[in-house]
C-alpha cells in the first residue's frame, strides 16, 4: 500500500478524537491485514508507537484455510501487542508486560512490547468481551490501538470509542457490482444514527433478527425501531439494505465509521482500480482508497 494512503486513513481516524481504530471487513482477503499495516506505518513514520491486536489470526505466512501466502506483520521497536504466547517469535526477544487470563485459539493472550524489529502474528481473544478488556488494556501501553478486526465478530464494536476503517475487494465477491453492494450494506448498518429522543419509537431488546424485521415491515412500521448500537442489527447484504430502506433504524449509540479501502486485486479476479474505488465512495460517501493501486476516491 502506498504510503500517502495509510497516512490518509491515519488522519481520518485521529481527527475523530477516538483513542482506538478497528479494521473490519466484508470477507475473507479483502485487505483488512494490508490496510492495518499502512496505518501502523503511518504511525511509526509519525513517532507513534501504538500497540496492535486482532480478532483472530494475522500476521502468519501462511492461511491455514487455504495454505495461500498472507501479508506480514513487520512490527518496529517500542510496539506493544496483545496475542497468544506460544506465537511470539523465540528470537528475537520480546519484553513481557502482562500475562492475560484470556484465551485464544492457539493459547494464553499475553501482552508484550517489541524490542527487536521483526514479524510477529497476533492472535486475539475469540470473544466480543475479551477484545474490549484487551483494547483497554492496551489503552494503558501505547497512545493509539489497531485492532485487525472481522466481518462475522463486529459485536466487539459495541461500547467501545473506536475509529472504524471498513475494507472490501475483489476475493470477497463474483463481480464489481457484488462487492460494492457488500461494502454499501455493511457501510449503512454501521452507520445507523442516532435516534432523536423525542421521535415516536419501537425499541428492540437484543438484536434485531430477519424475522423481526420482515415482520415489521409488513406491518408497515414508520416509527423509529431502536437498537443499543449498529451491531445489534442482525442483518447482512441484501436483507440488511431492503430493512435500512424500508424502516426507520436508529440506534443509541452510533459508530464512527471513517473511509473505506477497496482491495481491486484477488486472488481470482481483478477489477479495475480507479472504477471499483469510485463505484465505492458513490455507494458508501465515505472517503475510498485503493490498497494496491493507491487510487482514491
Amino acid at each position: 500500500m502506498h504510503a500517502r494512503v495509510g497516512d490518509s486513513l491515519l488522519s481520518l481516524a485521529q481527527a475523530t478524537g477516538l483513542p482506538s481504530l478497528f479494521v473490519v471487513g466484508t470477507g475473507k482477503n479483502v485487505g483488512k491485514t494490508v490496510t492495518m499495516r499502512a496505518i501502523y506505518e503511518a504511525c511509526i513514520a509519525r513517532g507513534i508507537a501504538p500497540a496492535l491486536t486482532s480478532i483472530g489470526r494475522d500476521g502468519e505466512a501462511i492461511d491455514a484455510g487455504d495454505a495461500q501466502p498472507k501479508p506480514r506483520l513487520f512490527l518496529r521497536p517500542g510496539t506493544a501487542i496483545a496475542t497468544a504466547r506460544d506465537v511470539l517469535p523465540r528470537s528475537p526477544a520480546s519484553e513481557m508486560l502482562a500475562l492475560s487470563d484470556l484465551r485464544t485459539a492457539a493459547g494464553t493472550l499475553v501482552y508484550a512490547r517489541v524490542r527487536h524489529a521483526a514479524n510477529y502474528e497476533l492472535v486475539g481473544p475469540p470473544t466480543a468481551s475479551g477484545i474490549r478488556e484487551t483494547v483497554n488494556a492496551l489503552a494503558n501501553m501505547a497512545p493509539y490501538v489497531i485492532v485487525d478486526g472481522a466481518i462475522d465478530r463486529i459485536a466487539a464494536l459495541a461500547g467501545g470509542n473506536d475509529a472504524i476503517v471498513v475494507a472490501c475487494g475483489a476475493s470477497a465477491a463474483n463481480a464489481m457490482d457484488e462487492a460494492v453492494a457488500d461494502v454499501r450494506a455493511l457501510v449503512r448498518r454501521l452507520r445507523v444514527p442516532r435516534v432523536e429522543p423525542d421521535a415516536p419509537q419501537v425499541r428492540i431488546d437484543g438484536a434485531l433478527t430477519p424475522g423481526m424485521a420482515a415482520e415489521l415491515i409488513r406491518a408497515n412500521e414508520r416509527r423509529s425501531v431502536v437498537v443499543a448500537d449498529p451491531t445489534k442489527i442482525a442483518l447482512t447484504g441484501k436483507a440488511a439494505l431492503h430493512a435500512l430502506e424500508r424502516l426507520d433504524l436508529r440506534c443509541e449509540r452510533p459508530l464512527r465509521v471513517v473511509a473505506v479501502t477497496a482491495a481491486s486485486i484477488g486472488r481470482d479476479r481483478t477489477f479495475d482500480p480507479a472504477a471499483f474505488a469510485r463505484a465505492v465512495a458513490e455507494a458508501t460517501a465515505l472517503p475510498t482508497f485503493d490498497v494496491y493501486a493507491a487510487e482514491a476516491a
